[in-house]
C-alpha cells in the first residue's frame, strides 16, 4: 500500500506560484508596470531602489490559509496599495497554459501594478 500523501493539483500550483513570487522560477517572468515604478521612484534615486523595495514586500507577503493557489494579492507599501497577479501561459507566451500544475508546459508571468493600472 502506498501511504504517501500526494499534494493536490491546487497545492502544486500554489507551491509553483510561491517559487515564482520568490524569484526562483527560472522560466517565470516578473513584470512591473510603469505606473507602479513611477509611484515608488523618488527624486534623484533610480527606479532600481523602488523595484527592490517592491520585491522585498512581495516576497514577505503572507496569504490567508484558505488561499491555496496564491496567484493574486495586494499589500500596502508607503501608503499605496500594490496589486499582483500570476497568470499561466504556454511556453511561447501566446496562449493560456493547458495545465498550470505542469512546469513542462507552463510559464508564469507575475504582474505587479498599482490602482492606476486596474
Amino acid at each position: 500500500m502506498d501511504n504517501v500523501v500526494r499534494p493536490s493539483r491546487t497545492e502544486i500550483i500554489g507551491a509553483l506560484n510561491d517559487r515564482c513570487r520568490q524569484g526562483l522560477d527560472r522560466r517565470g517572468r516578473i513584470v512591473m508596470t510603469r505606473a507602479c515604478l513611477a509611484t515608488f521612484a523618488e527624486a534623484g534615486v533610480s527606479t532600481l531602489v523602488g523595484q527592490i523595495e517592491i520585491m522585498a514586500a512581495l516576497r514577505a507577503h503572507t496569504f490567508d490559509s484558505e488561499d491555496r493557489e496564491r496567484n493574486r494579492g495586494e499589500f500596502e507599501l508607503r501608503g499605496h496599495t500594490v496589486y499582483f497577479a500570476i497568470d499561466y501561459y504556454d511556453l511561447a507566451l501566446e496562449y493560456g497554459s493547458e495545465d498550470p500544475a505542469d512546469t513542462a508546459v507552463t510559464r508564469r508571468v507575475l504582474t505587479i501594478m498599482t490602482r492606476e493600472d486596474l
